[in-house]
C-alpha cells in the first residue's frame, strides 16, 4: 500500500511516495508555476502509484479548516495565480483517494517536534527563511491554530532608520517576510541569497530583521525554542548574527534559562534540508495520512 506527499513550495513542489512503515520510494520535484502549469504533472506523478491517501503540506495563507467548505484553498496570496485555487479538490476529484491538507510549515514544525529539534520540549516553533517566511508553533503538544493558521511571515516589525527600499510584500510595507525573505535579498543586492558574500552588509540588517521578529514570537508564544530553516538560513554565519541581536532586542526582559543560553535557544533545523522540508514527508505520509486524521488538529 502507498501513501503520497506533496510538499507545495513556493519555488517547487516535491512530490513522494511512501509506505505504511515511512519509507519514501520515489521523490520527484517540479518547479512552481500556475495551477495550470504544475497540477497536471503532480497528478499523473501520483496516478503512476494508485496510491491509498495523499497527505498535503501546502505554502500559505490556506484554508485548512476540514470543516470549512474551502478546505484545502489558497486564500490571498503573494502568488496572485493560486489564489482560490482548491488543492483539496483538485487532488480528490482526480486520484479518488483520502486528501488531507495542513500548511508546510506545520508539517515542517511537528516533524521537528516528533524527530528532531523541538523533540522532548512540550512547545517550539519552526520559522522558514527562504521564497517566504512563515512558521509552525507548537503549544502543550499541539500545533496552533485558529481562524486559520498563525501567519507569522507577516507579523509587522519596525525598519531600521534608513532602510527604505520598497518591502516585497505586496500587502504590507513593513512586515518580516516583505523585508527578509529572499526575494528581498535579490532586491538589495541584485544577487540570489546563495550569492551573496558573506562580508556584504546585507547580512547585518538581515539577522537584525530576523532577530525582531524572533522576539515578538517569544513575547507571545512563549515557546521553548526556535528552530530555523529554509533557504536563506542554510547560510549558518547567520545564527550567531541573529543570536546577538535577539539578546540585544530582548533586553533582558524575559528572565528564563532558555532565552539566555541562544545558542540552544535558536537553532538550525535537524531535518529540513536545502530550502525544502523533504524531511518532514514521511510525517505527510504518516501523521497526516497514514492515521487518517491531521493527528495535532482539534478543529
Amino acid at each position: 500500500m502507498y501513501y503520497g506527499a506533496l510538499e507545495a513550495g513556493g519555488t517547487k513542489m516535491v512530490c513522494a511516495i511512501g509506505d505504511a512503515d515511512k519509507n519514501i520510494i520515489d521523490r520527484i520535484s517540479i518547479p512552481t508555476g500556475t495551477p495550470d502549469q504544475s497540477v497536471p504533472a503532480m497528478i499523473d506523478y501520483f496516478k503512476k502509484y494508485d496510491i491509498s491517501a495523499l497527505g498535503i503540506g501546502t505554502f500559505g495563507p490556506a484554508d485548512i479548516n476540514p470543516n470549512s467548505p474551502t478546505y484545502g484553498s489558497i486564500m490571498r496570496s503573494p502568488k496572485k495565480d493560486w489564489e482560490g485555487f482548491s488543492l483539496y479538490k483538485a487532488f480528490t476529484d482526480a486520484l479518488g483517494c483520502l486528501v488531507v491538507v495542513d500548511t508546510d510549515v506545520n508539517a515542517a514544525a511537528w516533524g521537528e517536534y516528533l524527530y528532531g529539534a523541538l523533540k522532548g520540549l512540550n512547545s517550539g516553533m519552526y520559522l522558514t527563511v527562504g521564497t517566504g517566511i512563515g512558521g509552525g508553533i507548537i503549544s502543550d503538544g499541539r500545533l496552533i491554530h485558529g481562524m486559520e493558521h498563525p501567519e507569522t511571515g507577516h507579523i509587522l516589525i519596525p525598519r531600521r532608520t534608513g532602510d527604505d527600499i520598497p518591502c516585497t510584500c505586496r500587502f504590507h510595507q513593513s512586515c518580516v517576510e516583505g523585508l527578509a525573505s529572499g526575494p528581498m535579498l535579490e532586491r538589495r543586492t541584485g544577487m540570489k541569497g546563495k550569492d551573496i558574500p558573506a562580508d556584504s552588509p546585507v547580512w547585518d540588517l538581515e539577522a537584525f530583521y530576523i532577530a525582531e521578529a524572533l522576539v515578538n514570537y517569544t513575547m507571545c508564544y512563549s515557546v521553548e525554542r526556535i528552530v530555523l530553516g529554509g533557504g536563506v538560513m542554510d547560510n549558518k554565519f547567520l545564527f550567531p548574527m541573529i543570536r546577538n541581536y535577539y539578546t540585544e532586542l530582548l533586553s533582558g526582559y524575559i528572565d528564563m534559562p532558555q532565552v539566555k543560553d541562544t545558542d540552544t535557544y535558536i537553532v538550525p533545523a535537524a531535518r529540513g534540508k536545502s530550502g525544502h522540508h523533504r524531511c518532514y514527508e514521511p510525517v505527510l505520509i504518516h501523521t497526516f495520512v497514514h492515521k487518517k486524521t491531521v493527528s495535532p488538529i482539534d478543529w
